[in-house]
């Protein structure tokens, strides 16, 4: 079976898919190779319109795939309201990673290597609204919720394997 593993950006879901299989689906880095330029310059070059094309599109490639397949989504994966009907196709393996809006924020904060358009172009307080809007809509899609706040990397692993 297919595990899809949702959350806010800063969440560690590529951090958990990688230690969960070495080759699992990273759907940013999979992006990134396709347009050939990191997100934060397409979505300055092109918009966020053209990217959330350019995701559903890959998410829906990536959900028909034969096998079983650990996929970590993009943050904004959610808001297309075709995505999420893909996402409920697959009822059971839908994994959020859940952390507290003051962790996620510190953590992006701090992260030099994956700067984030939707960080970097919004004050506090909207990005505190985008993170509230998506949260509701991970909570909906998801079978297993695993707060992240206070656990190690090897800790969320064994919980998702555990199921």
């Amino acid at each position: 079976m297919t595990k899809v593993l949702l959350g806010f950006m800063g969440a560690g879901k590529t951090t958990i898919g990688s230690l969960l299989d070495e080759h699992f689906l990273d759907m940013d880095v999979i992006i990134e190779d396709r347009i050939g330029m990191p997100i934060t310059d397409f979505f300055t070059h092109h918009g966020e319109a053209a990217f959330r094309a350019i995701e559903s599109a890959l998410l829906a490639e990536l959900m028909s795939m034969k096998g079983d397949y650990i996929i970590s989504t993009g943050g904004g994966v959610v808001i297309s309201q075709s995505n999420r009907e893909l996402l409920r196709q697959n009822r059971k393996n839908n994994i959020l990673l859940s952390a507290s809006f003051d962790v996620l924020y510190d953590r992006i904060k701090k992260d030099k290597v994956f700067q984030r358009p939707l960080f970097l172009n919004n004050s506090k307080e909207d990005f505190h609204g985008i993170f509230e809007r998506r949260m509701t809509l991970y909570e909906g899609l998801s079978d297993l919720i695993i707060n992240v706040d206070n656990r190690t990397p090897e800790e969320i692993v064994r919980i998702i394997n555990s199921i």
